[in-house]
């Protein structure tokens, strides 16, 4: 076995500044279909490895401004965080811009702490499904659904079809097992920490940054820049980890950019009703 050298302990090396990795967690959480282009494990995974690979990196940080999305990329994200962490031994530290809500927050769990500006918005602990219903439409014009399936509830809350109870009840099931999943992964990272009922907390509400450190879902208030010289010196660097994205031309929607074509076969038309889906998204928390 050969042994190493600490190159740490050289006195050069001591001199050099302390560097704190950051990775921007951006716009919505998906993979293909109505969130193309949304945050993945696939897109993510080697800007994080990257993150914690830095030389001299003495943390990272997760700059998370997100309205949420898919809660298996979501859970998959965190997992891979904290895996990370642990291999590398680096703490982790999560600022909340816009939005760290619904799966954002999920993000900003799987840091050591978690900062939030004021006017944050955070929380949003619970899970979503919408959609609308169109069962007269088609009738009103003349026009003949057809759709053949094998297994009864292959196809369940069609929107041309009157709403079923029974399907109602398994979305519902579906949605309860999610939650759970969510409160679980949320008692695992701020158990000790959160300071009103599981009633509250978990209902789906959010807040503002300042309510969010009263109730204990964040650990304090202020900015990236700020915060980590506040731990690391006046002379931390901080440096920031690329993320490359697909090739989109793209259309601004509500003040946002969204993906309008893609290189690999997306239509026009449905990249635009893409964008208008991450719109709500931001749009159910006033953004």
């Amino acid at each position: 076995m050969v042994n190493r050298p600490n190159v740490e302990t050289w006195p050069l090396i001591r001199r050099l500044p302390p560097v704190v990795s950051v990775v921007r967690l951006q716009g919505a959480i998906g993979a293909a279909g109505t969130l193309r282009g949304g945050m993945t494990l696939a897109g993510l995974a080697g800007p994080l490895y990257r993150a914690f690979k830095t030389p001299r990196v003495k943390a990272v940080a997760l700059a998370i401004n997100s309205p949420g999305g898919s809660p298996v990329q979501s859970a998959l994200l965190a997992q891979r965080i904290r895996d990370l962490a642990r291999e590398h031994d680096v703490p982790v530290y999560a600022f909340c811009e816009d939005a760290a809500a619904s799966g954002g927050y999920w993000l900003a769990c799987a840091a050591d702490q978690i900062h939030a500006h004021p006017s944050s918005i955070v929380g949003s602990i619970g899970v979503v499904s919408a959609g609308f219903g169109f069962p007269e439409l088609l009738r009103r014009h003349g026009v003949e659904r057809r759709v053949y399936t094998s297994g009864e509830k292959k196809v369940i809350l069609d929107p041309f079809e009157e709403e079923d109870p029974d399907d109602v009840a398994r979305l519902k099931g579906i949605q309860a097992d999610i939650h759970e999943q969510f409160k679980a992964m949320v008692r695992e990272r701020r158990g000790g920490k959160l300071h009103a009922d599981e009633a509250d907390i978990f209902s789906g509400a959010f807040w503002t940054g300042q309510r969010a450190f009263e109730l204990g879902l964040v650990d304090g208030l202020g900015e990236m820049r700020s915060t980590l010289r506040g731990i690391y010196g006046p002379r931390v660097r901080l440096r920031e980890v690329p993320i490359q994205r697909k090739l989109f031309g793209r259309i601004p929607i509500g003040g946002r950019s969204t993906p309008a074509a893609d290189t690999g076969g997306g239509t026009w038309t449905g990249d635009v009703l893409a964008g208008l889906e991450e719109r709500a998204l931001w749009g159910r928390y006033g953004l």
